[in-house]
């Protein structure tokens, strides 16, 4: 007996009871109202049609508590859908902080992850069940989508910028990721698995696993040196160039006054464009790396940066901010 196709992908993270209960509250909503309508249409039609030719219709005065009542209850009703929506996007849209952050970039057609280890996967996705995934999305050509139907989460994937997303497997198993924005010829073919696995089969997987496995942020401290920004960012902050120890998610006060948090997009966009946002107190000395650089090499170069994260801040350091008391 073959089995029937389900209609909906299995639930395996935390997202995805909270999508499909607000599918099914919407889809249900618009099912009773499409059927009462309907069945209200067919019946005033056979009960109130004219039967004689010469008949006149009884003029008719507006009820002003009918039309409260289809004014009252649709606004109701759109406004939970609507504030069910917004909750999950809200959830969805604030990572939390204690993530398992994956690098994955889209490239017609396939998809290449690194691991925090170094190690790299292609089409394939290994996480521990239980534990919160960030993955840091990049694309080296054109925009792709990274979907994942039975985890109930898409990101668009766009060249030039980074997006995240991120979410909580609940389920151990293989569950199938696809890309959902249109890519070229064979973007029916850019998929691949996200394989949940236990926590200590995960940790067993990643440290056994070989090939292609450095640390990024020794292979990150590496280019840091051959690319001779070594040269200009001191780490005691006497180079001409601020230096980097302790910037990683610090609050960079730049030339304009403003303030900007320096996460992997403000990273990425240091590199390739430089005098994008001038920090303060520094000339805009740094050149371009724009078409020099992967998104791999970019992806280690900013590992490198996080592990500078406890590093002692110099006196003269990266132009960080000043605390303001909040988060």
């Amino acid at each position: 007996m073959q089995s029937q196709l389900p209609i909906y992908p299995e639930q395996a993270s935390n997202f995805a009871p909270q999508v499909d209960a607000l599918m099914i509250f919407i889809t249900g909503v618009c099912v009773f109202f499409a059927a009462a309508i309907t069945i209200a249409i067919v019946f005033f039609f056979f009960k109130y049609h004219r039967k004689e030719s010469t008949a006149v219709g009884i003029v008719t005065h507006e009820d002003s508590r009918l039309e409260a009542v289809w004014m009252i209850v649709p606004l109701i009703l759109a406004m939970a859908m609507f504030g069910s929506g917004a909750v999950v996007y809200v959830d969805y849209r604030n990572t939390p902080h204690d993530t398992l952050d994956v690098y994955v970039v889209g490239k017609q057609w396939m998809w290449k992850a690194q691991q925090p280890n170094g190690l790299k996967e292609i089409n394939e996705l290994h996480v521990p069940v239980g534990r919160n995934i960030r993955l840091i999305l990049a694309s080296e050509d054109v925009i792709h989508d990274f979907f994942v139907p039975a985890f109930r989460v898409k990101m668009d994937v766009v060249p030039g910028h980074y997006n995240t997303m991120w979410f909580r497997p609940t389920k151990p198993g293989r569950y199938h990721f696809f890309c959902s924005q249109y890519c070229g010829t064979n973007h029916a073919l850019m998929g691949g698995w996200v394989t949940v696995m236990e926590p200590s089969d995960y940790s067993a997987w990643l440290s056994g696993s070989s090939g292609g496995s450095t640390n990024p942020a020794v292979a990150g401290e590496k280019l840091f040196a051959e690319k001779a920004c070594i040269t200009c960012h001191v780490a005691n902050g006497t180079g001409p160039s601020p230096s980097l120890n302790g910037v990683y998610g610090a609050q960079v006060l730049l030339a304009d006054g403003s303030t900007v948090t320096a996460e992997e997009a403000y990273i990425r966009e240091s590199i390739l464009q430089p005098n994008a946002k001038i920090v303060a107190g520094y000339p805009p000395l740094m050149p371009t790396f724009q078409g020099q650089l992967t998104e791999e090499q970019i992806f280690a170069l900013t590992a490198y940066i996080k592990s500078l994260q406890s590093q002692p801040v110099p006196a003269k350091g990266y132009g960080i901010a000043p605390p303001t008391g909040k988060k």
